[in-house]
């Protein structure tokens, strides 16, 4: 089964083209995110924090619980039919969000093949490293998912990023992904 991984701007065509059953949004408090009519209510996650990688005055850091939730999200979803991660350009918030769920959710992956397979399919791909963080904290990676993000590097210049897959599930590793 695949993650897709978009913008705002891209989700209603990728729910439409993939069958998507799911769908999680990470993104700004306040922005108006209208689910498409193949999402049920109760399979979209909406989650508000602004893409921030340390506490700023007026505005909502990722937090552990934020992480906590995607995860479990995630770990809720039945795989019958794919799932979509969002965020406003599909640069940041998403492809965190993206990397954590194809990680926690595929048994022995790779933290570093993963983030290779991300930095393949996404060139501009910046994912937010606050989110990471708390996502290693959390699985117990024990560093090794803040350093395969970090080893990958800042992401192309981008105002948006185009839609992409990550893997999950048994059976799936970056390697064979990417193949």
């Amino acid at each position: 089964m695949m993650l897709y991984i978009c913008s705002l701007s891209a989700i209603k065509d990728v729910v439409a083209h993939t069958g998507a059953s799911h769908l999680l949004t990470v993104i700004s408090g306040g922005t108006t995110v209208e689910r498409p009519s193949g999402i049920a209510p109760d399979n979209h996650l909406y989650l508000e924090f602004n893409d921030i990688t340390a506490p700023a005055q007026g505005l909502v850091p990722p937090s552990s619980a934020h992480v906590e939730k995607i995860l479990a999200f995630g770990r809720a979803w039945d795989r019958k039919a794919p799932m979509v991660v969002h965020c406003w350009a599909g640069v940041s918030r998403s492809t965190a969000a993206g990397y954590i769920l194809s990680h926690a959710l595929t048994p022995g992956s790779d933290p570093y093949d993963l983030a290779r397979l991300l930095r393949a399919r996404a060139p501009w791909a910046t994912p937010n490293g606050r989110m990471i963080g708390f996502a290693d904290d959390l699985m117990g990676a024990g560093g090794a998912m803040k350093d395969a993000i970090s080893a990958i590097g800042r992401g192309a210049m981008a105002y948006e990023g185009k839609p992409f897959t990550l893997p999950v599930g048994e059976g799936q590793t970056a390697k064979a992904a990417d193949a």
